[in-house]
């Protein structure tokens, strides 16, 4: 699933649509809009201009005229593209299309189709983001260790509503250059490791945006193109630990894998 580095490569790709004006819309899969209706949804959005575009934590916002926005989530295996894309194994599985004023095209491929699509009116779409946490790039080390709450720190990192923008891989980084087991209690840290969690959420994030994601799987940026964060992966669908060559433990945690050194990040 795109965390916060590919759907900022994302958000960066998507900056040169600015001012273009929705022509028209096309779809194969329906349930990809969730609000309207694909129908309404079409009538609406056509002439509706592309006045801004930012992210808040996974989501993809779009702000257009007439006080509307467009809030895309990728989920699993979905990525935008804009433009003449190399149409390969996977970006071929296009099941969106904007059709834009320039004679150009924002698609949406999505293997799986658990992407989602919705518009809103924009003011209500801000109240309903509010929900989130702090962004994970923004957040202070007062506020980190505020927003904490008991269980599991893997699984807090990845809480969107404790800090936005960190899922599974990214959160497994995280632990990996901390030496912090992913199982450990988020409020029995102490305050070393909270410091160091805190410094790699930093690290790690910023580190990935600059060589644009992870493409293990399905991700691409607006151009159809790999990012190169995979190579410098320490612990995620790692088979040796890329500090003391121990092998690396997968263990299953609140539905999803962590992956983790057990020696390195000892519980």
């Amino acid at each position: 699933m795109p965390e916060l580095p590919e759907v900022e490569t994302t958000i960066r790709g998507l900056q040169k649509v600015l001012n273009r004006t929705f022509i028209d819309v096309w779809t194969d899969t329906k349930k990809t809009v969730k609000k309207p209706g694909f129908n309404k949804f079409k009538k609406k959005i056509k002439s509706k201009k592309i006045k801004k575009i930012w992210r808040r934590g996974k989501n993809i916002v779009i702000e257009l005229s007439e006080g509307y926005s467009l809030l895309i989530h990728q989920k699993m295996t979905g990525h935008l593209l804009y433009g003449d894309w190399k149409k390969d194994k996977v970006n071929q599985y296009i099941h969106l299309k904007f059709f834009l004023d320039n004679n150009k095209v924002l698609a949406l491929s999505d293997l799986r189709k658990f992407a989602k699509v919705e518009l809103w009116k924009t003011k209500e779409l801000l109240k309903e983001l509010d929900s989130l946490g702090p962004e994970a790039l923004d957040i202070t080390f007062n506020k980190f260790k505020k927003v904490l709450k008991k269980g599991k720190i893997k699984q807090i990192l990845m809480d969107q509503k404790v800090i936005a923008g960190i899922g599974n891989i990214y959160s497994d980084e995280i632990l990996w250059e901390s030496k912090v087991n992913p199982f450990k209690d988020a409020l029995k840290l102490t305050d070393k490791e909270l410091r160091l969690i805190f410094n790699n959420i930093k690290k790690v994030l910023k580190k990935a945006v600059k060589l644009k994601g992870t493409s293990i799987s399905d991700y691409r940026d607006t151009k159809g193109e790999k990012g190169f964060f995979e190579k410098e992966r320490k612990a995620y669908q790692r088979d040796k630990c890329q500090r003391c060559g121990s092998k690396i433990k997968r263990k299953k945690i609140g539905g999803r894998t962590a992956h983790f050194c057990p020696k390195c990040q000892r519980l």
